[in-house]
């Protein structure tokens, strides 16, 4: 044999993966500009016989090129994998839609069935989707099943156009009885934002088929999130949940942690950089637990965390006998904080666990307002602060409907309010220990009256009557009677709406910090001893104890108009968190 045919055979077996079905061009830096500098690659395919995938990323692709690409893929109807991503670095922004058209072409004219698609890292902006619309809509993706564009620069009007062209891809799939099932999504570092996150949520709900969920550094608030988590819950077989670097804030946390109360398959969580913050830190670790049972990693890491939210989160992740690695890193713990987390996971032997924590931004100031009322997000988080409670009244709503949809009923469900006596609406409209008592039996009832997805309004309700608490023998019996009927209806539900009550009953105490414009309650005794005989009762759980016992522990300064109580509170509290143990 020849020497140069040598040298073309061992050229083509560099390129060619015998046996597997892969032809490589992977990283070669190729500038292929027209028909002639593909004449190689295009003979290599013609002659690839059972080509199934094709690895291009990594060189640079001219329309012409393309073309003469396209034009041999056009008899390959056994391929389904396209790797192409990097692959036109230095085009001009109006070549690549063409030269994506032409391959699409081509993929189309052949009647492949695609299962991965991969064009991330092509800066090719709202008309680079145009240029694969017509390909996502076609039979050659009704078998797709992952999809990775990040890092494509697509923009809102891209997320849309994508969007559209999902659902028609499901649409035209689903009348031919094989709707498109798409398992892994990536869409990182595109500035999607609100709008085209809502736009693709449609997508991933009417699909419903979602492992993998990878949209990280798209500029996306709660808005967006809330969308997001709307769709998530309809995928049950997710797996993995990326949204690094977006910006959650409480409501989107909120909603997210709605969402994964329905997830039994999740493995990894990454909410990394999203500003979670304490009080979503919270709702999150009521999920871990009550749900999540397989996962393995959660990341909150650079979310303004303090040290007590960072515990609690801490505890309830220790109890998950899959979990392999909590990230906390980046977050307000101050040293004697991050010292404290590493005790407390050292302590049950977990220290493992709990990743570095190198880049904590120490405790936050003591400067906030006293009401509560200091806010630096700007003008996004000024929108969200208009009326935080409405995210409960909207959350509860999607979770009825989806409920309703599925035919489940919840257990903390309310039944129809009855119409109420005046002496009822009276006594909360103005409440008095007078009112309380001349309800006689109907206290009871004022319960009936509270909305347990309303956190805000029971927290309310809870401290006006706690503070009518006297030692008077008629007056304290009756007090005490009405909180255990109320907090037996907020704590014994699911996790996540008693924990929601509780941070917001910490921020109305002023033991959390809260978002938007909560002003702090001005406490008396009575209402911390009304407290202490509540945790001593069973339906006080303790876990709710113990998240308590972590924010009064931390946080006791701000109870110090009630040192007297507080001890006591606190000595309740601690022995009820002994008995956990």
């Amino acid at each position: 044999m020849a020497s140069d045919d040598i040298s073309q055979l061992a050229d083509a077996l560099s390129k060619t993966h015998v046996g597997d079905g892969e032809l490589s061009y992977k990283g070669l830096g190729l500038k292929l500009d027209n028909a002639e500098s593909v004449e190689e690659l295009v003979r290599d395919i013609e002659q690839y016989h059972g080509l199934r995938a094709l690895r291009l990323e990594g060189n640079t692709l001219g329309v012409d090129a393309a073309r003469a690409i396209a034009k041999a893929l056009e008899n390959k109807d056994l391929l389904q994998s396209c790797y192409w991503s990097d692959l036109f670095t230095g085009r001009l922004r109006s070549e690549i839609p063409t030269a994506l058209r032409s391959l699409g072409s081509g993929l189309m004219s052949a009647g492949a069935r695609l299962t991965e698609l991969d064009l991330s890292d092509n800066a090719f902006g709202p008309d680079g989707v145009k240029g694969i619309e017509q390909l996502l809509k076609s039979p050659s993706c009704h078998t797709l099943r992952e999809l990775r564009l990040n890092n494509c620069g697509m923009g809102i009007g891209g997320g849309k156009i994508l969007a559209e062209a999902l659902i028609e891809c499901h649409r035209q799939s689903s009348a031919l009885g094989a709707p498109l099932k798409l398992r892994v999504f990536i869409a990182g570092r595109n500035r999607l934002e609100n709008e085209g996150a809502s736009a693709l949520a449609k997508a991933f709900q009417l699909m419903g088929s979602l492992e993998e969920v990878h949209m990280p550094q798209n500029g996306i608030n709660y808005a967006g999130v809330m969308a997001l988590a709307s769709a998530m819950r309809h995928n049950p077989e997710l797996r993995v949940l990326n949204f690094n670097d977006n910006t959650f804030t409480k409501r989107g946390t909120l909603a997210m942690a709605q969402a994964l109360r329905h997830l039994r398959n999740v493995q990894a969580i990454n909410f990394g950089d999203c500003l979670v913050r304490c009080e979503g830190a919270i709702a999150l670790a009521a999920v871990l637990r009550e749900g999540l049972p397989i996962l393995k990693e959660l990341n909150l890491s650079f979310g303004e965390i303090t040290e007590a939210a960072a515990l609690v989160v801490a505890q309830a992740a220790m109890d998950k006998p899959t979990m392999e690695k909590v990230d906390l890193n980046g977050n307000c713990l101050g040293e004697e904080g991050c010292e404290a987390l590493r005790e407390a996971m050292e302590n049950l032997h977990k220290g493992d666990m709990l990743a570095s924590l190198s880049d904590d931004e120490g405790e936050p100031d003591d400067e906030d307002d006293e009401d509560g009322e200091e806010n630096n997000d700007g003008e996004e988080e000024q929108e969200e602060e208009e009326d935080v409670s409405d995210h409960c009244n909207e959350d509860n709503e999607e979770d009825g409907e989806f409920m309703k949809e599925n035919g489940m009923s919840r257990k903390d469900d309310s039944p129809a309010k009855p119409q109420s006596p005046a002496e009822i609406m009276s006594f909360l409209s103005c409440p008095s220990a007078e009112k309380l008592l001349q309800l006689g039996e109907m206290k009871t009832d004022l319960q009936q009256q509270v909305d347990a997805t309303d956190p805000h309004n029971a927290a309310d309700v809870f401290l006006n009557i706690t503070s009518l608490y006297s030692e008077e023998p008629e007056t304290k019996a009756a007090v005490l009677e009405t909180t255990d009927s109320l907090l037996k209806k907020l704590l014994c539900g699911s996790a996540l709406p008693s924990y929601c009550f509780l941070s917001t009953l910490l921020v109305r105490m002023g033991l959390l910090k809260g978002e938007g414009k909560v002003k702090k309650v001005s406490l008396v005794p009575g209402q911390l001893l009304c407290l202490e005989h509540a945790v001593q009762q069973d339906y006080f759980t303790q876990h709710q104890a113990s998240l308590l016992h972590t924010f009064l522990s931390k946080n006791g300064d701000a109870l110090k108009s009630c040192s007297s109580s507080k001890e006591r509170l606190n000595s309740a509290l601690e022995k009820r968190c002994l008995d956990q143990h």
